[in-house]
């Protein structure tokens, strides 16, 4: 391998040219284990927000449209806090490195939700969820960054979904520690709090296990420290190299994607918030801000609001938390499915399809009773979302180059927290108002908006390098 290619481009298209071998795998699995707990934190408020109405901390609706007591409260401050963590700290990963924000984002939120877990008041209760917040905004742009820069172009679409799978696998977790120990104390201690803990638990073990990362080559070549670069994908080379049973070929410089100059591009290595609204990157970012406005009305709008949903329809609470738990089931098998054609459909048509199919599948949702349609439906409309949620992580990390990657998806990905806050509160309305039918109905609009955005305006990146990509 010649040495002389170790510049940003050159280590792009050296692990481009990566096979999919065991050792490339199990940096994603690695990753995709401190996922898991970060999504077990980010969904168990569906899950425990029943019992935490019941004990009297959080009321099911409020008096006023923003009031701070209700259940729409602490979806409120949980995504408040996700909305600083992407917007705010989104770019840290860029200036210091994506191993050491993984890391650090994780013991964040960790130790967070351990003090969460032993809160008695709304007050203390919201504090606590909107300081977790933070921490698991800031892991999920530093994961999907981390993801898109470590694996060869042809296998990301897959990476991505294997990574989903194993974060989705946290739901029916979730779901099933609520339903076992929600109406429970053991040791006096009240059954929510536990789920709480569980979750803090593994992720401490996590942290242990991922100390063996290697840093983002892409990074590390991006910010000048070339040695390392080098060092990094020449281990990994030397790994896939055994595992294939075989040489890996040369890199001439005419496959060396020409890196994008862009106007008012910083020196490189540098973030800009500025760069994000140039000739070269402006369309997309308006593009993706619309998007994930809209895009986490369906997401969340439904996944926050399942068991407050099925007890509207008059479900006892214990029995809404057991149909939850087979609804969540199907929470895997959304990204598990996409991995089949992941790298095979253009990434803008599985959105716009998957956007289509939570419209679809959740104005028929609203407008039944019966216990095994609802968890028919319901499983439904969790497999789409979730090729929903794969889909777009995979696509607002590819464009962007690797300076300002971190800091672009967390900016446009911040608008999505956002629109939660507001959402929740809008959805806590409409259901007052106009029940389980109303809110699907505004479920089904704004996936509408999605399917015209990104199905007009959305730019293609299958099988593309992250370098030709950017230019």
């Amino acid at each position: 391998m010649p040495t002389n290619l170790s510049d940003a481009a050159a280590i792009g298209a050296r692990m481009d040219r990566l096979p999919a071998t065991r050792a490339v795998w199990k940096l994603v699995a690695l990753i995709s284990l401190g996922g898991y707990f970060e999504f077990y934190d980010l969904f168990l408020t569906g899950y425990i927000a029943p019992t935490l109405v019941r004990s009297g901390i959080l009321t099911p609706t409020t008096r006023g449209l923003f009031g701070t007591t209700g259940v729409a409260s602490f979806v409120a401050a949980m995504f408040s806090g996700l909305f600083l963590g992407t917007a705010l700290f989104g770019f840290v990963a860029d200036r210091f490195g994506r191993r050491t924000i993984f890391t650090f984002s994780l013991l964040w939120y960790t130790a967070a939700s351990v003090v969460m877990a032993f809160q008695t008041d709304v007050f203390g209760l919201n504090l606590w969820r909107f300081l977790s917040g933070i921490g698991v905004g800031v892991e999920l742009v530093t994961i999907a960054t981390y993801i898109s820069e470590l694996v060869p172009k042809e296998m990301r679409g897959r990476a991505f979904a294997f990574n989903q799978t194993v974060q989705f696998s946290s739901v029916p977790t979730v779901a099933l520690l609520a339903w076992l120990l929600v109406e429970k104390a053991p040791l006096g201690l009240d059954g929510w709090r536990w789920v709480v803990l569980a979750g803090a638990a593994g992720a401490a073990v996590v942290w242990w296990i991922r100390l063996g990362l290697p840093e983002s080559p892409r990074w590390l070549a991006e910010h000048g420290r070339l040695e390392e670069a080098e060092r990094v994908v020449s281990e990994l080379e030397k790994k896939v190299a055994l595992e294939a049973e075989s040489a890996l070929p040369g890199v001439s410089q005419a496959e060396i994607p020409p890196v994008a100059v862009s106007e008012a591009a910083p020196p490189a290595g540098r973030a800009s918030f500025a760069e994000l609204w140039n000739r070269t990157y402006r369309s997309r970012t308006l593009m993706l801000v619309v998007f994930n406005i809209f895009q986490t009305v369906g997401f969340y709008g439904f996944s926050n609001w399942v068991p407050t949903l099925l007890i509207r329809r008059g479900i006892p609470i214990t029995s809404s938390l057991e149909y939850t738990f087979f609804i969540a089931m199907a929470a895997p098998f959304g990204p598990l499915l996409a991995y089949r054609f992941a790298d095979k459909i253009e990434r803008k048509w599985q959105i716009v399809m998957a956007a289509a199919s939570v419209a679809f599948f959740g104005v028929w949702f609203g407008q039944m009773s019966a216990a095994p349609v609802l968890i028919a439906l319901g499983m439904m409309l969790t497999i789409s979302n979730n090729i929903l949620s794969y889909s777009l992580h995979t696509y607002q990390a590819e464009l962007y180059p690797t300076r300002i990657r971190a800091l672009g998806v967390g900016f446009v990905y911040s608008w999505s927290r956002l629109s939660v806050v507001f959402s929740a509160f809008a959805i806590a309305f409409i259901l007052e108002r106009f029940g389980v039918p109303g809110v699907f109905v505004f479920i089904a609009g704004s996936m509408a908006v999605v399917v015209v955005v990104i199905g007009c305006f959305g730019p293609r990146t299958n099988q593309l390098s992250l370098e030709t990509i950017s230019k």
